[in-house]
């Protein structure tokens, strides 16, 4: 008889938002639930002690030491946790290259659903596009465009207790 061990109430939790991250990202534009709302759940799946991540918030930041990440420049991080995204720190993530596109960060930022600026996006995982309204991350669209596939960063945005993906294959219009 094989025994199967049964997952504790964390391992359930962080598996659950790794699905979740990955059924977003491969469905771009497409709200998915995480079982915590906010940033700390997704740090919680993602980040472990191999880890090189950048914060601006020192709150998660602590939560982050605990799990044993290094803490680091953003130029430096593996993934990037940003409540409040800027061009000058999008500016800074790494993006890989041809040769190394498993070198580009991934970025968690938040954002808000429903209100802001107009997207169209095209790509992978889309049928024919898909318009979005974000609001709260407007100017890193000429940023993030400036990266040629396959170097890039894959961005989830936060949106509430929602996660949205968009992969570095996913192109984006604003309209």
């Amino acid at each position: 008889m094989t025994a199967v061990p049964i997952p504790d109430a964390f391992e359930a939790r962080t598996n659950a938002t790794f699905e979740a991250l990955m059924s977003a990202l491969s469905r771009p534009g497409t709200l998915h639930p995480l079982p915590t709302p906010g940033m700390a759940g997704i740090a919680e799946a993602l980040v472990d002690r191999e880890c090189r991540v950048y914060t601006d918030d020192p709150t998660l930041a602590a939560t982050i030491a605990n799990f044993g990440a290094a803490l680091v420049p953003v130029a430096e991080a593996d993934h990037c946790f940003a409540s409040h995204p800027t061009p000058g720190i999008l500016a800074q993530v790494a993006v890989g290259s041809a040769l190394y596109p498993d070198a580009g960060a991934t970025v968690i930022i938040t954002a808000t659903h429903g209100t802001g600026q107009r997207l169209r996006l095209t790509g992978p995982g889309i049928e024919t596009y898909t318009d979005v309204i974000l609001g709260g991350v407007a100017d890193i669209w000429p940023q993030r465009a400036q990266n040629r596939y396959p170097a890039g960063f894959d961005l989830f945005l936060i949106c509430g207790g929602q996660v949205m993906g968009l992969p570095r294959s996913t192109q984006i219009e604003v309209l």
